[in-house]
């Protein structure tokens, strides 16, 4: 019979992997609280419409990479390709955000329908900020500046660099995107085959292509700086001002634009050169005009999402994983001959006095050599023996795994305080 695999770009976490990931989403949901965000979680599967409505029909998500898919009541669910919308729909829907300012964090898997690769699957996971009801750039600020001390407290931060820009009203950017437009068709040969299909669906995304040819036929396009209104400028300015005073580098980019029509004013990406072609760590922007688009009273919002996958990578490659990250256990207890009862006791009452000790006891017998291997193999700092002559003399024999300290022997009743000396519990 065939085996089953998984889907392809939608991975499995094993469990040599699994402590990198907890550490880095403890790391984040940590700062987010400090940051005064609270979690919020909402359903993987939303209605659609949602996405149409939020993202936009004419973007490449809603084109081409969404799950979606018929219930069997006819109605169009879709697997959510990014979290804003869920979250203004959930805080939305139960009432968060009427005269209020919320300040909300989420992770969870997303699901886009791409070409795998590495930093990319299809299947990925996102931990998201999203504030609400501050319409000042100072929030936007404060984003920005708990990124940067995430980052540094994660030891990645001179190896991202923080790019902002300003989009400006949606207005302004109508005017401009028609000017844009007619200024690339006018030049429409010259261009890349993926810009000429984005200039007819979502053409400020041609800002950002890749292509060398096409960023120098952009050289000579209209500049949305040009179309920005006084308020819009001010915000910016103020954005600016207080990254400067937080001593936070950042460059301005004219041509950072973001996938998803939501976005005015602010947008920003921190980037690094340290991952190839997949460089965005986070991103996001202002999105004023989204909660009353999805049918709420205006709200002004900012938020940000960041990939775990490329996250993880990207600490791994700039080898800052602390070691103990790895160490998946403390203490190894070996159980030799008819004391499995007493060994099961002897485990409990340490996990009750060391309650972050992280213990293993071996199961399913076998000689005193084989459970050394395994107890080596585990990682673990310390073996615990406890065979029938320790068993007979109230007695548990601890041996250091990692140094070449000798094995001692120590009473029952003491072997809590002696393993906490040792490990520095």
């Amino acid at each position: 019979m065939k085996q089953i695999q998984s889907v392809k770009g939608m991975d499995d976490l094993l469990p040599e992997n699994a402590p990198a990931w907890q550490y880095v989403e403890a790391s984040i949901a940590e700062v987010a609280e400090r940051y005064g965000y609270r979690e919020i979680r909402f359903p993987i599967l939303e209605q659609t419409e949602l996405f149409k409505r939020s993202i936009g029909e004419v973007t490449d998500i809603v084109e081409k990479e969404m799950y979606t898919f018929d219930d069997r009541n006819g109605l169009s669910l879709t697997l959510r390709p990014e979290g804003t919308a869920s979250c203004v729909r959930a805080a939305e829907e139960h009432g968060l955000l009427y005269n209020q300012t919320q300040k909300l964090w989420y992770t969870g898997p997303m699901f886009r329908y791409e070409k795998p690769q590495k930093g990319r699957l299809r299947q990925f996971h996102q931990f998201g900020f999203e504030a609400f009801g501050m319409a000042g750039p100072d929030v936007d600020a404060e984003l920005l500046i708990m990124l940067a001390r995430l980052w540094r407290e994660l030891g990645i931060l001179e190896h991202v660099e923080l790019q902002v820009n300003n989009l400006g009203t949606s207005e302004a950017r109508g005017r401009f995107r028609a000017d844009l437009v007619a200024y690339l068709e006018a030049r429409a040969d010259s261009l890349d085959e993926d810009s000429r299909r984005r200039l007819a669906t979502n053409p400020l995304r041609i800002l950002d292509s890749k292509v060398a040819s096409t960023q120098a036929l952009l050289d000579g396009a209209p500049s949305l700086t040009d179309y920005l209104d006084d308020q819009s400028r001010a915000h910016f300015a103020g954005l600016c001002e207080f990254l400067d005073s937080a001593s936070v580098s950042y460059s301005v980019n004219p041509r950072l634009v973001r996938g998803l029509d939501y976005y005015s004013n602010t947008v920003f990406e921190w980037v690094t050169t340290k991952l190839g072609a997949q460089g965005t760590v986070c991103a996001g922007g202002r999105y004023d005009g989204l909660v009353e688009q999805l049918g709420g009273k205006p709200t002004p919002a900012v938020g940000c999402a960041m990939g775990i996958e490329r996250l993880v990578l990207l600490l791994r490659e700039l080898e800052v994983i602390p070691g103990s990250v790895n160490d998946s256990v403390d203490v190894y207890l070996v159980a030799v001959g008819d004391v499995q009862t007493r060994a099961l006791a002897l485990a409990e009452s340490l996990r009750t006095e060391l309650p972050y000790l992280r213990l293993v006891t071996h199961m399913g017998g076998g000689s005193f050599k084989s459970q050394m291997k395994k107890a080596d193999k585990s990682g673990a700092q310390l073996a615990l023996i406890l065979g029938e002559d320790e068993a007979a003399k109230g007695e548990v024999g601890i041996k250091p795994l990692r140094t070449d300290a000798e094995q001692q022997q120590v009473p029952q009743a003491q072997v809590a305080c002696a393993v906490k000396g040792l490990l520095d519990l």
